[in-house]
């Protein structure tokens, strides 16, 4: 996350854009990260993964599932792909309320955290380092510590009792 300050965009730069959204009283959420002008093929490769990492991350869930599930299979798939999971940062139920229970870690343990069931409600955001998953935090502020490129993509998905409904995509 960045706050802004007087830093100016420049050609080779990625941004990622974190967006809400409240309609008759609930929440949505989504993030996207865009190249700013010509970025090197690292950068491309870095947001395709991340946003794959989602859409890897929600495959097969359904009610039932645990949240490690959906945890597991981003962690695996983008340290596959040479890359590391930020874990400060988690995804989290939405609803009435921007962020509600439960956290949804992008890291961690299938089969583990609560059981999922039709009709909740989750923001899945993947955060994807191209270096250390570490990062510095100050508030909303965050940056990677070894100062490599980072990625972000989320959407607000439905369990149901067959595949997710994707709310914001």
């Amino acid at each position: 996350h960045g706050i802004p300050g007087d830093y100016a965009l420049k050609d080779g730069d990625i941004i990622s854009i974190d967006m809400g959204a409240l309609k008759n009283g609930y929440h949505g959420d989504a993030a996207r990260t865009y190249p700013v002008g010509k970025i090197t093929a690292q950068k491309k490769r870095l947001i395709k993964i991340t946003e794959q990492s989602f859409f890897e991350g929600i495959k097969g869930l359904k009610s039932g599932c645990f949240v490690g599930d959906i945890s597991n299979k981003i962690q695996k798939f983008v340290e596959k792909n040479g890359y590391s999971i930020v874990r400060e940062m988690v995804g989290h139920g939405i609803g009435r309320n921007l962020h509600e229970d439960p956290n949804v870690p992008n890291y961690g343990k299938k089969g583990v955290g609560i059981r999922l069931k039709s009709g909740m409600t989750l923001a899945v955001e993947p955060m994807v380092n191209m270096g250390t998953h570490k990062v510095i935090l100050e508030g909303w502020r965050c940056d990677t510590q070894d100062g490599k490129p980072s990625a972000h993509y989320e959407n607000t998905v439905v369990i149901t009792e067959d595949e997710p409904l994707l709310l914001t995509i």
